[in-house]
């Protein structure tokens, strides 16, 4: 069967809405996926939140998602939301799962073959749950990094984004960028501390996901001078922040499945500097688009040579590994092989 003539289902998760207005990785990755898909040809039904916006067939059961309306109950617009999806399984030619774990447990009530994109693993709890479908399951990493050995793989698909989103600054403003989740495991207290030790002024943007964390070690430094924490930036504020920095700082402290701010940084030509954890050395060439270093006095002497590295360079790597288009070609390619020896 024809790319163009495969009929896929989209399913979303219903945390944020599909593109999010500002959080929402998984949320961000399936509405890239999505209108790339549209745009060839292709006949997707994306199951999302209801005020979703997508070119594709939208299916609907949560009217917003609840983490931004917290008046919806969780676990009852889950429960309709993946049930909606399967009772139309038999119209579709792919089921695509970008919702974790629970939509397995419906996998075998249906014909229809579900690609399972991973997205990383919140905790080994539930890797039971990948493991007892793994003989039916297409299971998709998102790095080399985070597949988990227990389990089969079809493949192993890098994200992608839309690069005309990134506007591409030769010369930066003269600022450090934290750029993700306030929390123990995304380094917001290393980036601050580098920049105290360094006296470089810091710009924080993103939501707060541990607000003890973020009271003990990132509100009591931010003076606006200095330290600025601007809250969780949109699309536009998101690519003024990327490319105005000096280099991004992903002192992360756990096993990164992918990290989009790192590749969309690279894409405004701004470099990274990062703990080699997870698929950080997947996406960073150290020397290139960033550095990889293994403490905080490394990433100081980082800082001190992140200016000598050529900014067109770090762009024109995002353009050559993780564009959309690169993206919708792989899954493309692994639909194909999949519905064709169903």
């Amino acid at each position: 069967m024809a790319a163009a003539e495969i009929r896929v289902g989209m399913l979303a998760p219903i945390s944020w809405r599909v593109p999010p207005r500002h959080y929402g990785p998984w949320e961000r990755v399936v509405s890239i996926l999505t209108e790339g898909l549209v745009a060839r040809g292709v006949d997707v039904t994306l199951f999302a939140t209801a005020d979703s916006e997508t070119t594709a067939r939208l299916r609907a059961i949560a009217p917003r998602g609840y983490s931004e309306d917290p008046t919806l109950d969780a676990k009852v617009y889950e429960g309709l939301h993946i049930g909606a999806a399967f009772e139309q399984a038999g119209q579709l030619d792919v089921v695509h799962n970008h919702f974790d774990f629970l939509p397995l447990t419906y996998s075998r009530l249906v014909t229809t073959p579900v690609v399972t994109t991973i997205h990383g693993f919140s905790s080994e709890r539930i890797v039971p749950v990948f493991r007892a479908y793994d003989d039916i399951a297409h299971y998709v990493a998102i790095s080399d990094a985070d597949r988990h050995p227990d389990l089969t793989y079809a493949a192993m698909i890098h994200h992608g984004i839309p690069l005309g989103e990134f506007t591409f600054r030769e010369r930066p403003d003269d600022y450090l960028l934290f750029f993700g989740r306030i929390h123990p495991d995304k380094g917001a207290r290393e980036a601050v501390e580098l920049a105290r030790r360094t006296g470089q002024k810091l710009v924080i943007a993103g939501i707060v996901h541990d607000q003890a964390y973020f009271d003990r070690w990132v509100r009591p430094f931010v003076d606006d001078e200095q330290i600025r924490y601007v809250g969780s930036a949109n699309p536009s504020e998101r690519n003024a922040l990327l490319g105005g920095a000096r280099a991004l700082l992903h002192l992360i402290g756990f096993d990164e499945p992918f990290g989009l701010s790192v590749v969309e940084a690279m894409a405004t030509g701004t470099p990274v500097i990062a703990y080699p954890r997870g698929s950080m050395p997947e996406l960073i060439r150290d020397g290139l688009n960033g550095f990889l270093v293994s403490d905080l006095e490394a990433a100081e002497a980082a800082l001190h040579r992140v200016d000598e590295l050529d900014r067109r360079a770090c762009r024109a790597d995002a353009e050559a590994r993780f564009s959309a288009e690169r993206m919708v070609d792989d899954y493309l390619r692994l639909y194909e092989r999949i519905v064709s020896s169903a």
